[in-house]
């Protein structure tokens, strides 16, 4: 172990939903499934972890965000890694920018457009792998790490205005 924790705060979104044979569609897990999934892999870095929610981003409310801050600015560790879902991913960036009291963290956000379980190919393994690799390099700020791509919270905001951001979910 390299000494340095990742807080992992998981707030659901597609990377933790599963397949519902009972009704034919992907539904959000009731507990996330990436904590099992590290370990099986055996990733050689220790986690931190916060379950704040396990909704579809659309249906974060503003107290699942104020639960989101309060987990990044509680953190005792400087590297934190978010999942969330891309519909509402740019509202977060936006809430945590104007109320994070401690910006000296290095904040990344992944998820996936397909689930982590029950699908052979899935780009969310990729995605943790690479935002893991990442909280750890980048220097303190927002950043959104997705299919081996990094933008930062002012990218993410120029994009928008532009009508631009997207996720190639």
């Amino acid at each position: 172990m390299n000494g340095k924790k990742i807080h992992l705060i998981l707030t659901g979104g597609r990377i933790d939903s599963v397949w519902d044979g009972n009704v034919d569609e992907v539904v959000l897990s009731e507990h996330s499934v990436i904590p099992d999934y590290l370990k099986k892999i055996d990733v050689a870095v220790e986690f931190v972890v916060t379950e704040v929610s396990m909704k579809d981003s659309r249906a974060l409310t503003s107290d699942d965000r104020e639960k989101i801050r309060e987990a990044i600015d509680e953190s005792e560790t400087s590297k934190i890694l978010v999942t969330h879902g891309t519909h509402t991913l740019p509202d977060t960036v936006e809430f945590l920018q104007e109320n994070l009291q401690n910006k000296d963290k290095t904040i990344v956000f992944t998820g996936s457009s397909t689930p982590l379980k029950d699908f052979a190919l899935t780009d969310a393994g990729f995605n943790l792998g690479y935002a893991i690799a990442m909280v750890q390099q980048l220097p303190a700020g927002i950043y959104y790490c997705n299919k081996g791509t990094t933008i930062t919270d002012r990218e993410m905001r120029t994009q928008l205005v532009e009508g631009k951001f997207y996720t190639r979910s």
